[in-house]
């Protein structure tokens, strides 16, 4: 393992933790010497990392310490160039725009031989179904889910059935064929998952919903059995 990858592993433990962790938990994570950690510990105080602590009480950083780009390793820029590729190509135009402007604000300030594997990346999005979905509907959820905002909505169901749904959008899941939003359903008392291309109407709602996302999304994951990312 190189020192640079040295360093930005021990930044990633540091950031798992928020509380203080001494320099011996950090060498059993890290798999090096208590001395390597001490040493390396002073070259990212050096480099500008807000490191607080000392040895014999624990350390831990400060929040506010960005990466010098220099050291995304190469399985980092591939998972970069992957995932932005995925949602240039899947997602709403806002985010798919979005995605390329990252991509490109990533390979202007990375070193020549690092640059070179955003531009000649391997990794490639097959091409894949199109899906009905209107861009503008996609930006006005992803507006209420941030805002934390009721939506409005007429739904149809498999029969094309249409109701009018109050919900509380959670979060949006995008998959290959379809996309679904997570949401309380104020008609049903419960959580739903609504498919995009069955959504007929939708209109935001001036009025916040009464409980924070992150507890509604945590109360979901719970229920689903799905483990939280």
């Amino acid at each position: 393992m190189s020192r640079a990858d040295r360093l930005l592993d021990l930044i990633q433990v540091l950031r798992q933790h928020r509380r203080p962790v001494a320099g011996a938990v950090l060498a059993e994570e890290l798999g090096v010497s208590l001395r390597t950690v001490y040493r390396d510990i002073e070259s990212l105080r050096a480099q500008g990392a807000d490191i607080a602590g000392e040895a014999g009480l624990g350390y831990m950083l400060r929040p506010g310490f960005l990466l010098p780009p220099l050291m995304f390793s190469e399985e980092e820029i591939d998972a970069l160039v992957l995932g932005s590729r995925w949602v240039s190509e899947r997602a709403d135009g806002m985010l798919g725009v979005a995605a390329r402007n990252v991509l490109a604000k990533i390979g202007a300030v990375l070193p020549d031989g690092l640059k070179a594997n955003v531009d000649a990346s391997g990794l490639l999005i097959g091409p894949g179904e199109p899906i009905a979905a209107r861009d503008g509907d996609l930006v006005a959820i992803r507006q209420a889910i941030r805002s934390e905002h009721k939506l409005l909505i007429g739904y149809a169901d498999e029969h094309d059935r249409l109701t009018d749904r109050m919900i509380w959008p959670i979060a949006l899941a995008f998959y290959d064929r379809v996309r679904v939003l997570v949401a309380w359903c104020e008609l049903r008392d419960g959580y739903r998952h609504f498919r995009i291309d069955r959504i007929r109407t939708i209109r935001s709602d001036a009025a916040r919903y009464p409980d924070r996302r992150a507890r509604l999304l945590k109360a979901w994951h719970a229920l689903q059995g799905v483990p939280e990312q």
